[in-house]
């Protein structure tokens, strides 16, 4: 698409979401960590639950440290109202882990004092933050002309015909900072928000339906090639996880190489003598354990029989020297 083209569609979008919503704008006495906390709540969400996650986060935890070494579950738990809370606990708990091995300390207003360009490749080595937060952060609170763009307003671009199908692929916005003035940004960058965040809620509301047909008539046709192409490259992915799976399985299945050691739970036979015959398997049903040898009962004393042969030999000896009567 030709830069004038998408510039004039722009400043169409920008007329029309300003009939139907109203621009928002931060706390202009937040620190620049906390703007970088705050996008972190708002991305993808509705302004309203990210006010009530930032403001539980500030609540219900004493400081920046208790809220980094809490687990991603349980700030899920506390942001319960985001649409999805377990990726805003994540990227914050990675935020503030990040800047903790960084300084030591969780303050980044010296980003305030450098030049912009410094400041954003500061903001590109923190972990855990996206595109959208980097953004927020440069447009909120350094001043800077950067329009943050969230999931569903990338999809909304599309749908007016704002990006093609290989820009949205890689996430990308060509010429938006151009098309549209630094004075408006802040406002746009709102209205844009707004529309995104209720896309991601509901892509099929009657309401936000108007407003695209406002914009552009043609916006069904797009979305239904946007949705068959998002279909086609799921089916794709899941015949390619099947057939690895299959893979396994049938490598599971193949013999094992002489010399590789059997699997846990296989028995192993200690190899036969070069000339000896291999042993024998126990007959089924037989136990494989050697039966103990039968003990043979020991013999009878012979003390009796000597004791007997005595006495006789004594009777005789009495008899013989006895004198007939």
């Amino acid at each position: 698409m030709t830069t004038p083209n998408r510039a004039a569609i722009l400043t169409k979008l920008h007329k029309v979401l300003r009939k139907h919503y109203k621009p928002l704008s931060p706390p202009s006495d937040r620190s620049v960590l906390e703007h970088l906390l705050y996008a972190s709540c708002l991305e993808n969400a509705r302004c309203e639950a990210a006010d009530e996650a930032f403001a539980k986060l500030k609540e219900l935890y004493f400081d920046w440290n208790e809220i980094r070494v809490t687990t991603v579950s349980e700030l899920a738990e506390v942001m319960s109202g985001l649409p999805d809370a377990v990726a805003a606990g994540q990227r914050i708990k990675r935020a503030l882990q990040s800047v903790f091995e960084t300084a030591y300390q969780f303050d980044l207003e010296a980003m305030r004092k450098q030049n912009l360009g410094k400041a954003e490749k500061d903001l590109e080595r923190i972990q855990g933050t996206s595109p959208f937060v980097r953004a927020y952060v440069t447009q909120n609170a350094l001043a800077g002309h950067s329009i943050p763009v969230n999931q569903g307003a990338m999809e909304v671009l599309y749908a007016v015909g704002v990006l093609s199908d290989q820009e949205i692929e890689k996430g990308q916005v060509p010429g938006l900072e151009r098309a549209i003035p630094k004075n408006k940004g802040v406002e746009f960058g709102s209205l844009l928000h707004q529309i995104g965040a209720d896309y991601f809620a509901s892509p099929g509301s009657a309401k936000l339906k108007a407003i695209l047909a406002e914009i552009d008539g043609d916006f069904k046709d797009r979305l239904a090639r946007r949705a068959a192409r998002i279909d086609e490259a799921a089916q794709i992915a899941a015949a390619r996880a099947k057939k690895r799976s299959q893979e396994r399985k049938a490598e599971a299945r193949l013999p094992l190489p002489p010399g590789k050691p059997a699997l846990r739970g296989e028995a192993k036979i200690p190899p036969a003598k070069s000339g000896a015959a291999p042993p024998e398997r126990p007959a089924g049903g037989e136990s494989s354990r050697v039966k103990p040898k039968e003990k043979t009962p020991p013999a009878p004393p012979k003390k009796k029989e000597e004791a007997e042969r005595t006495a006789k030999k004594e009777i005789a000896k009495g008899l013989a020297k006895k004198k007939p009567r």
